[in-house]
């Protein structure tokens, strides 16, 4: 007779008990979907059982699929450089600055995005001193918007104003358009709510020299594909969000000769190249969102989709998007993220989650693709390269598919997990991980550290419910199911 081998999926009492016996016991990672919510259960069953066409295929299935393809399909181009006014008409009269995250008025905001609104303020020249910028605010003659619907994103604090340059990225099979503001560098900038002299002199050398001269770089080549960029960067240890290192490089090396021609003077030449190249290792972070932003606009207002298109914080909510319901929000409180703390710093100094930048995991980047980048998942996660393919391979399971055209060359060069949905989420429980930078909870201080921070598992929930309701509501009558069907579909959720 064969020896037994036991197969457990349940309590570790169970296993010990058996191996005190002599009995091989393998251990099976499995829980109950929803973490056994069976409220949340249903709501995951209806979604997949109760909309099917005629050959029995599940409607939100269906469309998650189209939303995948056009997002594979984006080609974002970098196709110039100019002063936001000249592409968010809004901010043409100086009374409006844009800030990252859902909407949120100025007495609610956290430290460092009053910080980066009142240092806006000081580089435009609106306010001579933080009192006078606060008390602009303060009595609302400056409004304060967000990014998402201008089509901008922002990291961090994301605070952007009227003469500030914006990157412009297109899609060129949608024609998708996303601008974004340039990267300052790390430590203390403006996007962690710092605003010192020393600050908004860089700002102003960023908008005076450097912006004209990119734009005239990149309008000469006629225009910088930034998948490649990204794709190459993957291959050599960046994943594009906390760690661009090799996008930045590759990225200067593209525009090199073209910025020569276009720099009216060696000195100018000089100091862009220095900021290129050794000051700003996070310069294509931004290039990255915008990138990302485009790809994700090409699966909006998919009818059933269940796709996330957007993640988005503003230190206070965190807000997400779902395909289906295009720019309609769901919001609830952010979190901390989880980080290692620049020395004389802790968890007590940091500001809850903020920013854009979570735009480039929906895509497949960051968090996601954490196998591309060991260095980032050691500082971040105290991992080693076996840990952080495994989080990819973790991502994969909250994903409806891959990106081909960034391969993880660690992964034997599978595409990122992309197309987050938010069924497989809450079925899983496994959230998304984003990469984020750490912010002092006070205005002026600046970045205290990295980390990681995961979404609200509530706004999961809000967009579930939402989607099934809208569905109950607009959709077809759905095609009944056979015996064989149902039982399928138990057996997956």
């Amino acid at each position: 007779m064969t020896p037994p081998h036991i197969i457990s999926a349940g309590s570790e009492l169970f296993m010990d008990a058996l191996r005190a016996q002599g009995v091989p016991v393998t251990r099976i990672a499995w829980k109950p979907p929803a973490h056994g919510d069976e409220t949340l259960i249903g709501m995951l069953f209806r979604l997949t059982a109760g909309f099917r066409d005629g050959n029995g295929v599940s409607l939100v299935d269906s469309a998650n699929e189209k939303a995948l393809r056009r997002i594979l399909a984006a080609n974002p181009v970098l196709i110039g450089v100019r002063p936001a006014a000249e592409c968010v008409p809004i901010l043409e009269k100086g009374d409006i600055l844009l800030h990252a995250g859902p909407p949120i008025d100025w007495p609610d905001m956290c430290g460092p995005m009053r910080g980066a609104l009142v240092g806006a303020l000081m580089y435009e020249g609106l306010a001579a001193s933080v009192k006078e910028a606060a008390a602009l605010l303060d009595r609302g003659a400056v409004r304060c918007v967000p990014t998402r619907p201008c089509r901008v994103v922002a990291p961090m604090a994301g605070v952007v104003s009227r003469s500030m340059p914006l990157f412009i990225v297109k899609d060129t099979e949608s024609g998708n358009i996303a601008y974004a503001p340039i990267n300052e560098g790390v430590g203390h900038v403006l996007r962690f709510g710092a605003h010192t002299p020393g600050v908004i002199r860089r700002l102003h050398w960023i908008s005076r020299v450097l912006a004209p001269v990119l734009d005239g770089a990149v309008r000469s080549l006629g225009g910088v594909h930034l998948k490649p960029v990204m794709a190459q960067a993957l291959g050599m240890g960046d994943e594009l969000h906390q760690r661009n290192t090799a996008a930045s490089m590759l990225f200067q090396r593209t525009v090199d000769h073209a910025l020569t021609l276009a720099a009216p003077d060696r000195d100018e030449e000089s100091e862009i190249r220095h900021f290129l190249s050794s000051g700003n290792d996070q310069f294509f972070l931004n290039l990255a969102m915008a990138a990302s932003r485009v790809a994700m606009d090409c699966a909006q207002n998919i009818f059933g989709s269940s796709l996330i298109t957007s993640m988005s914080r503003n230190g206070a909510s965190f807000g997400i998007q779902i395909s289906h319901f295009g720019e309609r929000l769901f919001c609830a409180p952010c979190n901390r993220p989880r980080a290692l703390y620049f020395p004389g710093f802790n968890e007590a100094d940091a500001c809850p989650d903020m920013g854009d930048s979570a735009i480039v995991e929906c895509y497949g980047l960051g968090g996601l693709a954490m196998g591309a980048s060991p260095a980032v998942a050691r500082f971040l996660r105290a991992g080693t390269l076996k840990a952080a393919l495994s989080l990819t391979r973790q991502m994969r399971h909250i994903c409806v598919g891959q990106n081909p055209d960034l391969p993880l060359p660690n992964a034997e060069f599978e595409g990122t997990p992309t197309g987050i949905d938010v069924r497989l989420v809450a079925a899983t429980g496994i959230l998304p991980v984003i990469n984020s930078g750490v912010a002092h909870i006070r205005s002026g201080v600046g970045q205290v550290g990295a980390g990681y921070a995961l979404p609200p598992p509530q706004v999961m929930h809000q967009a579930i419910a939402a989607l099934l309701a809208d569905l109950e509501a607009h959709a077809p009558p759905p095609h009944p199911l056979s015996c064989g069907e149902m039982d399928a579909l138990l057996a997956r959720q």
